[in-house]
């Protein structure tokens, strides 16, 4: 089957899997350019949500730098003959494709992470990996989640708190600039917000590790976030969002006392930079502010991505040979401490003032972030035949 790029709003429907091996192997590239030191790199590592993004980047980095066996959970569509899997379906099968070599073993559980049968199935196959984790990575960036104790389902949502929010945004689909208004959320918006992305599951995979002894001694466990600057704040960080952000940092907290007194080991919060990934496409605001942030970085020269976010996590704050990890006042890893240097953001707000529909291209890297957002499903990468007619579901036999 021959396939094509189908955007239905912030969401690409389809997604092409000699693309996203064409991804996945520059990630790997990446990460084989910063081999860590054998002696304090990570042994095992679980990777909770690692098909896209920051989770996929991390498990990358597990296998390519650090030489660690991975487990990778995730929740993804298989492909059927007429029909693509989900572009993190692909990502999968290409890491696994290009890890057969490896003298690390790499196991994947493709289920729901927030069921208490996916925490089961990793108690299972920690079993055959010979042990448990010295390094725990939850990246999970689901906008709805099942209670598994009470059934209950909650549904997160993109709203400001107290007051209606006014701002630019970018329409990607008419790449028009306009104004946008949205409606503070509820009570129960806010609260339903925090039960699905603050750290509510994060706590009880950690208890259930635990309780299972699957934490290795001095083990990490890191957590995803993102903060976010100024034109942002009202929508994001002050937002519900925000508000369940804010819900996870104070989990770590009580996680590392916990860990501590079980496994001598400690629990984090990392704080990245804006990237382009399906969840923040769908983030009022952001698809603007991430296509002019990446302009302005790229004049600096501190543009990252992904991959290289967490390259340098792993060198530079987690395995450095040092006994500390870096962290800032609360306790935080500040991988976006790039983004929001002071010279970047009086940029951002100077730039953000001119931003018209019509200067659009010329005041942002616009194309960039159109092209980033392709990549994320597969389509849009060089050397790759998009004529070609593939097998979508045994696609990487010839490869």
């Amino acid at each position: 089957m021959i396939v094509k790029p189908r955007i239905k709003g912030f969401v690409c429907i389809t997604s092409h899997p000699i693309g996203c091996m064409a991804s996945v192997k520059e990630q790997v590239g990446i990460a084989q350019s910063a081999i860590l030191d054998n002696e304090v790199s990570p042994k095992r590592v679980l990777v909770i949500g690692a098909s896209t993004g920051y989770g996929l980047s991390s498990r990358i980095a597990s296998a390519f730098s650090a030489g660690a066996d991975t487990l990778g959970v995730y929740f993804e569509r298989p492909p059927k003959p007429d029909k693509p899997a989900s572009a993190g379906f692909y990502n999968s099968l290409a890491f696994n494709k290009l890890t057969k070599d490896l003298s690390s073993k790499h196991l994947d559980i493709n289920g729901d992470a927030f069921s208490n049968e996916c925490k089961l199935e990793v108690l299972q196959k920690s079993k055959e990996m010979g042990g448990a984790f010295d390094l725990v990575i939850y990246s999970l960036a689901s906008p709805r989640r099942t209670d598994p104790e009470s059934g209950l389902a909650y549904r997160a949502c993109l709203k400001p708190i107290d007051a209606v929010y006014r701002n630019k945004s970018l329409d990607t689909d008419k790449e028009e600039v306009k104004e946008i208004s949205i409606e503070p959320a509820s009570i129960d918006e806010i609260e339903s917000t925090r039960k699905v992305m603050g750290g509510e599951d994060w706590k009880l995979w950690t208890e259930f590790l635990l309780k299972e002894n699957l934490l290795a001694k001095g083990c990490m466990n890191i957590a995803y976030s993102y903060i976010g600057p100024a034109v942002t704040q009202p929508i994001y960080r002050n937002g519900t969002i925000g508000r369940a952000k804010e819900d996870l940092e104070d989990t770590a907290a009580g996680l590392t006392q916990l860990m501590k007194k079980v496994c001598a080991g400690s629990a984090y919060v990392s704080v990245n930079k804006a990237v382009v990934t399906q969840a923040s496409s769908a983030i009022p605001v952001v698809p603007l502010y991430v296509s002019l942030l990446f302009k302005i970085m790229h004049s600096k020269g501190t543009h990252e991505g992904c991959i290289e976010q967490i390259v340098r996590m792993f060198k530079d704050r987690l395995y450095n040979g040092k006994s500390e990890v870096l962290v800032d006042d609360n306790n935080r890893i500040r991988l976006d401490d790039w983004e929001m240097d002071q010279d970047v953001q009086d940029e951002v707000m100077k730039a953000w003032a001119t931003i018209t529909t019509e200067n659009l291209n010329q005041t942002t890297n616009y194309r960039e972030y159109q092209s980033e957002f392709l990549k994320l499903f597969g389509f849009g990468i060089e050397g790759v035949n998009y004529d070609e007619d593939i097998d979508l579901v045994d696609p990487f036999t010839s490869s």
